[in-house]
């Protein structure tokens, strides 16, 4: 069995003071993939840097206090890289992989974007730029006998079922025709699916990001962006995916919850 968590923290140091320890002390995962961790490594607390029985990978974002994405694997992995091979990309803190045995696992944070602005067009060149190493990495996995599974925090809600408001959201970034189309394209295309999506079909959500705004925890007017994104013999072999919501607001320690699938690897 192979237990595997993503989770946006918006911010790991604010997390860590928060509930994001006794969670860590507590799960059952092997892998735990971060995003938005928005700190150096040498600023995190030591429990937090280099947490026991876990080896810690961490690719922060040359811009302060941005991005930064981690991977905690409680295996010592074959291979570890930060960023995917772009000069525009690769110290933004977006992106790093582990290879462990017969698996390749990824932690990514796909920029949010902002329709009319300079984010949203970076947003599109990240995609762009991502989708080619999908693909190669898909390949050269597939010639090594490995599956891959990218975790994060992919800032597109792919389908009506996965965001409470789709109708008010058609022009927002998130949910915009052509980010949806490009999801589209990793599953259909790309030869990715969408693991969670695959364990329920149909249902509403289930959603992973509710904003700190309004009642939008209270009245479960959530997003699903947080993706288990795999290879399709990985997919295949995923045996349940839970979205660890909290019981009440106050319980919270992020604007996202963990999404945790259970694989039969």
């Amino acid at each position: 069995m192979l237990t595997v968590t993503t989770v946006n923290v918006n911010g790991l140091r604010a997390a860590a003071k928060k509930g994001f320890l006794p969670w860590l002390a507590a799960t059952t995962a092997d892998v735990v993939c971060l995003q938005e961790v928005r700190a150096e490594a040498d600023q995190l607390p030591d429990e937090v840097r280099e947490p026991d029985g876990w080896s810690a990978f961490h690719a922060p974002a040359a811009a302060k206090g941005r991005a930064g994405v981690s991977i905690y694997s409680r295996s010592e992995p074959s291979r570890v890289q930060i960023g995917f091979g772009s000069a525009e990309f690769d110290s933004s803190g977006r992106y790093i992989e582990i290879d462990l045995p017969g698996i390749t696992v990824a932690s990514l944070y796909l920029p949010s974007g902002e329709v009319g602005t300079e984010r949203q067009t970076e947003k599109e060149r990240f995609m762009a730029e991502f989708f080619v190493h999908l693909s190669e990495l898909r390949t050269r996995a597939a010639a090594e006998g490995r599956e891959v599974l990218v975790c994060g925090d992919w800032n597109i809600a792919h389908r009506e079922v996965d965001l409470k408001n789709w109708k008010a959201n058609q022009k927002s970034s998130g949910f915009l025709p052509e980010e949806r189309a490009w999801l589209s394209k990793v599953f259909e295309q790309g030869g990715y699916t969408d693991v969670v999506r695959r364990l329920h079909p149909e249902a509403t959500g289930p959603y992973s990001w509710w904003s700190y705004r309004g009642r939008a925890f209270d009245n479960d007017a959530g997003w699903r962006i947080d993706y288990h994104v795999s290879t399709a013999g990985l997919a295949e072999k995923a045996t349940s995916a839970v979205v660890e919501r909290a019981e009440t607001h106050p319980e919270r320690w992020s604007d996202h919850a963990p999404v945790t699938v259970v694989f039969d690897h």
